[in-house]
């Protein structure tokens, strides 16, 4: 499974950013994929998922209510929309996928494919 994510920048504290990730080759052997995220120094950290079957999707409480993950099944793409963007967003995001459908926010370790990070950085 290869895994490509998209769509970082630099933006204002306030604006919004859409992170894409395209996954690609046995990707029927993945369930869930999520959104991950580190800043320098620190450890990197769960942002996101949602199962490709369905379900309700998962949220870390420092982005939930500004953060949406959505899925195209058909395009097997992973989208990961950011408003309300603040400083402490700031951060490599990386889109993952694994193969257990384990629910709930599970850590990186949990996760069995990764792709390159997106660079997402937010101005005061």
């Amino acid at each position: 499974v290869q895994l490509q994510a998209s769509g970082g920048g630099l933006v204002q504290a306030g604006g919004s950013l859409r992170l894409s990730c395209a996954a690609s080759g046995r990707t029927f052997s993945t369930n869930v994929m999520g959104w991950f995220r580190q800043a320098p120094g620190k450890e990197r950290e769960f942002v996101a998922a949602i199962s490709w079957s369905g379900g309700s999707p998962y949220y870390a409480d420092s982005v939930r209510g500004r953060f949406t993950i959505s899925r195209d099944n058909g395009k097997k793409v992973v989208y990961l929309q950011m408003n309300s963007l603040k400083p402490e967003d700031t951060a490599a995001y990386y889109c993952a996928a694994k193969r257990t459908a384990v629910p709930g926010a599970v850590p990186a370790s949990g996760y069995d494919y990764w792709g390159q990070g997106t660079q997402v950085t937010v101005s005061s």
